[in-house]
């Protein structure tokens, strides 16, 4: 059997240190980075190396990027030191960050114009199913580079490829992501309702997520919130308006109106205002709570 390549995986929060912590119980080399050097600790307790820079994280010609927003995917790769000075000719940059479909145009043509590749490659799945290899992973950019760290994404899930185009992944999970926000506001609703009529929110969630909503979405998010279960968060608060932002923004560019995302941000906004930045997305419940006079804790 051929040996495998040593993956570089840069910024570990709770996913990135999920996916690269799936590699390496896969039997996957890993080279870490992070711009908190304490996030690696763990990883190299299991076997991962520390890399010093971006640079030296993609020096093996496959690189993995899970970073929260475009400024900082915009650092880790055209910074100094960062993943583009340091990718291989031939190396593939895989985005794995929920960043907007601008970002991804713009980085795929400087990686091009270096001799490199960048896919753009978000995922949907919290940091247990990255743990376990049961991402579902948008893929798009140019297929040579996808044939190349295909291993590589089904040790992590399974891919979905939306062609060449290399923002098109981003805009199938900001897509995604509203869909979630909106099914979030729509239980918080929900349950106010019944709750004030005085129906048991938890015994309806139990009807609706095991028949007419038996989805994950519907299961996971409307539990955390009849069990106010929302520390410690899967999501937090201030990623769930910045992808809201990025579906207004994208709506915009497109022509596209999206009248419900703008409830949802200044439903994200008032959660945030009131002191709730750091639950999980979810929590916006609270405020639905409170809105209808119940109380939100």
């Amino acid at each position: 059997m051929a040996e495998k390549t040593r993956i570089g995986v840069v910024g570990l929060g709770s996913m990135g240190a999920a996916m690269a912590g799936r590699l390496l119980d896969q039997g996957w080399p890993v080279a870490v980075w992070n711009r908190s050097p304490a996030a690696e600790e763990p990883l190299l307790a299991k076997g991962a190396v520390r890399a010093a820079t971006p640079a030296e994280a993609a020096a093996n010609g496959i690189v993995l990027s899970m970073v929260a927003d475009d400024a900082a995917l915009k650092s880790v790769t055209t910074g100094d030191a960062g993943i583009l000075s340091g990718l291989p000719q031939g190396g593939v940059h895989v985005s794995m960050s929920t960043v907007s479909p601008a970002i991804a145009a713009d980085l795929a043509a400087a990686h091009q114009a270096a001799g490199v590749a960048y896919l753009g490659s978000p995922v949907f799945g919290r940091p247990p199913v990255a743990g376990s290899g049961q991402l579902r992973i948008a893929v798009s950019g140019p297929a040579a580079a996808k044939d190349r760290v295909r291993p590589v994404l089904e040790t992590l899930g399974q891919a979905h490829d939306f062609g060449e185009a290399p923002e098109a992944a981003n805009v199938v999970k900001i897509g995604g992501n509203f869909m979630i926000a909106a099914a979030i506001e729509a239980m918080a609703e929900t349950f106010t309702l019944l709750e004030k009529h005085g129906v048991s929110a938890r015994q309806a969630h139990e009807l609706y997520s095991s028949s007419i909503f038996a989805a994950p979405v519907y299961k996971l998010y409307g539990g955390a919130i009849v069990d106010r279960a929302f520390s410690p968060p899967g999501f937090r608060m201030p990623l769930g308006l910045k992808d809201v932002g990025l579906a207004m923004a994208a709506g915009e560019k497109a022509g596209v109106p999206l009248p419900f995302a703008a409830v949802l941000r200044e439903r994200f906004i008032g959660s945030i205002a009131r002191g709730r930045g750091d639950l999980d997305w979810s929590a916006i419940a609270l405020d639905a709570a409170e809105a209808a006079g119940l109380k939100a804790e």
